[in-house]
């Protein structure tokens, strides 16, 4: 088994986990051992992050929009100095 040690945890959540710990009849490591597991047993859903996107924002898509064909290659932008 690992360790795993947390510095600079702030007072008042130190103390809201020992009240969750004692509420649950746990141990503050025990509790925390729940807390991760829990966390991390979460699977994530389907697709990556642009598919995600995609399908959240693909109702709002104007069909009616032509976007003009790229005919130059990409050049960076003319700032002033």
């Amino acid at each position: 088994m690992a360790t795993l040690t947390i510095r600079n945890l702030d007072h008042e959540l130190k103390a809201r986990l020992r009240i969750e710990a004692a509420q649950h009849g746990h141990s503050m490591e025990e509790e925390v051992r729940e807390i991760l597991r829990r966390a991390l047993s979460k699977r994530p859903g389907p697709g990556g992050l642009g598919s995600r996107l995609h399908q959240r924002f693909a109702t709002l898509a104007d069909p009616g929009l032509d976007l003009p064909s790229r005919v130059e290659p990409p050049r960076a932008a003319d700032l002033p100095e």
